[in-house]
């Protein structure tokens, strides 16, 4: 376990390295940093001041990695637009967005598993059905147009809900609510396929035939094997919950790190823009890492593989 370990460890750095690279180097091909620093009417003796003090003269090279050595001293530097500490300004959007992104796959999950076991047990059925249905209304409908739906229902006919802001426990309700329900279908639809497939295996017949109870048969030898792809997806979407979240954040008026992302690509603000793409991706790397160490010791069989 220690071998397999160190080597999606090490896998994961690489990554990492390569999405924070891909990054740095596609911002400096969308727009001169030292036009933004100095400001629009500037004179091009100023903005040539600005690039050289800024040491945006230098190789692309040269300043990539110049940038990621004082990143990993702990220092993103000063925002252009907020005008503050860039780990600062991080730090206070950075839990709004993970409050809401986690307790987001939190109700996928508790949805979709119940649902996607309950339609692979009575496959054909009505029940099975109305999870197909379920899952197919998730898919079609667009997370925005599903969040001003349940604002008018829940904070303007109602008047259950506030419409807007991150005060109290209620203004994340809605949040979670349409941007989970945006990510159940597939993890639905992967438990039922799971499901399905675990249920009709030769062991399944083996523990029925032993006399075991039913619930014992699906939840501890069925739903443990069929959930190993199931905790791989969740990983992924979870990742795509915490960087996806800018329309939700945008209508709900989250103050969160996707609506702090839109900002600074706005107002082209590199410091805050690099910061914030570079932890996402590690936030995603470390995700899938998490989510492979958790698939090797569901499954033994992965490990040896490895």
């Amino acid at each position: 376990m220690l071998i397999f370990a160190l080597k999606r460890l090490a896998v994961a750095i690489l990554v990492a390295l390569f999405v924070s690279a891909v990054a740095f180097t596609a911002l400096r091909l969308s727009g001169d940093p030292a036009l933004a620093i100095a400001g629009e009417g500037a004179r091009a003796a100023d903005i040539e001041l600005v690039r050289k003090t800024y040491g945006l003269d230098r190789p692309l090279a040269v300043q990539y990695f110049s940038w990621l050595s004082t990143v990993a001293s702990g220092d993103f530097g000063e925002s252009l637009y907020f005008k503050t500490s860039v780990t600062a300004l991080i730090a206070a959007k950075l839990p709004t967005t993970f409050i809401v992104g986690a307790l987001a796959i939190v109700f996928a999950l508790a949805l979709a598993i119940p649902l996607g076991v309950l339609a692979a047990v009575y496959q054909g059925s009505i029940i099975d059905r109305f999870a197909l249905a379920v899952a197919v209304a998730g898919q079609a409908l667009p997370n925005f147009f599903f969040a001003l739906v349940l604002m008018m229902i829940f904070s303007i006919q109602l008047r259950w809900l506030p419409v807007s802001g991150s005060d109290t426990w209620a203004h994340f309700v809605m949040p979670v609510i349409a941007l989970g329900y945006f990510v159940t279908p597939p993890l639905m639809r992967l438990v039922r396929a799971g499901m399905i497939e675990v249920l009709g295996a030769d062991y399944i017949r083996t523990a029925r035939a032993k006399g075991l109870s039913t619930a014992s048969v699906i939840f501890k030898h069925g739903l443990r094997n069929a959930l190993v792809p199931v905790v791989a997806l969740a990983a992924v979407q979870l990742g795509i919950l915490l960087g996806g979240s800018i329309v939700i954040e945008t209508i709900f008026a989250l103050d969160g790190l996707g609506y702090l992302a839109y900002q600074s690509i706005t107002h082209k603000d590199f410091p805050v823009t690099q910061a914030v793409l570079l932890l996402l991706s590690l936030i995603y790397v470390l995700l899938t890492l998490c989510a492979d160490l958790l698939n090797a010791f569901l499954d033994p069989r992965l490990r040896v593989a490895a």
